[in-house]
Parts: structure tokens; C-alpha cells; sequence
């Protein structure tokens, strides 16, 4: 090869690499934007779930008091648009399992316990810390924080 078109293959791979940079830019501010509206649309439909999980506790009869021993007592459930079946909403299972236990619990070892009592379940990782941080929220539980790890128990048992 000539110094010439050594030059010449240089100037095309310089020429190139600018390219293929812009281009990785272009697309990194459109993910960007992408993941910012994502983050707004999960935000709008994290305040339309408390909206309707408020509603849905101002039209539900009182239930019975919990107690730490008493298994499961019944939860407000997801009416599908046929209404044939109903799932208890996240939440609702979420405090079940924390009241299971009297030790507080990692978001993992419930999402675990979850998936092994609800096979038909799956929910991510983060589905569950974000119902856990909800319920944080709202004050039904508390979050635990030691280094690291966090874990979450009854609010009324935290208080304890």
C-alpha cells in the first residue's frame, strides 16, 4: 500500500468513527427521552392505582381486625372486564406475606414466597419493590435499612 491510500483508509475509518459516534449520540438522547417518559407514564399510573385502591377501601364494608396467627382474611381483588376471574391486588398479598412473619422480610424472599404461593404470578423484582415503596408510602409498612440490605415488616409490628 501507498503512504497515499494508507491516508485515504485512515480519512474513510476517521470519517467512520465520527459517524458512528454521532449516530450513538443521537440514540442515547432518544432513550433518554424514552426513559424519561416512561418514568412519567409509571408515575401516572402509580397514582392512579392508590387512587383506585383509596376509592376501593371508601366503598368496601370494614373487614375483621388481623391478627398476627389468623391466615389470609379476604382481600380486595381485580374484577376483569368479564368479571369471571379475580386476583388479589399485589399490595394486598404483599401485606399478607409480611404477615405471616414476625421477622421483617427482604423484597426477595417475598417475591419468592409470593411466586411459590401464586404460580400463576410472576411479578419482577421490581414490580415488588415498587409495591413495597408504595405501601411504604402509605404508611402500612416500614422499611428497614442496615448497610446494604433493606427489609420491610408491618407498620403496627415496626412500631412495636
Amino acid at each position: 500500500m501507498t503512504g497515499r491510500s494508507t491516508a485515504s483508509l485512515r480519512a474513510r475509518y476517521v470519517e467512520q468513527a465520527a459517524s458512528d459516534l454521532a449516530e450513538n449520540r443521537r440514540r442515547q438522547r432518544q432513550l433518554a427521552q424514552k426513559i424519561k417518559m416512561l418514568e412519567q407514564e409509571e408515575a401516572l399510573l402509580m397514582d392512579i392505582l392508590t387512587l383506585a385502591e383509596r376509592y376501593e377501601e371508601t366503598k368496601a364494608p370494614p373487614q375483621p381486625e388481623r391478627t398476627q396467627h389468623h391466615q389470609p382474611v379476604a382481600t380486595r381483588e381485580k374484577a376483569t372486564a368479564t368479571g369471571t376471574s379475580r386476583q388479589p391486588l399485589l399490595g394486598d398479598v404483599v401485606i399478607e406475606l409480611l404477615g405471616a412473619h414476625d421477622e421483617p422480610r427482604s423484597a426477595k424472599e417475598l417475591r419468592d414466597e409470593l411466586m411459590e404461593r401464586y404460580p400463576d404470578r410472576s411479578p419482577t423484582p421490581q414490580v415488588v419493590r415498587n409495591a413495597l415503596e408504595s405501601l411504604v408510602a402509605k404508611g402500612r409498612i416500614r422499611r428497614r435499612k442496615r448497610e446494604r440490605s433493606v427489609s420491610y415488616a408491618l407498620a403496627e409490628r415496626a412500631a412495636n
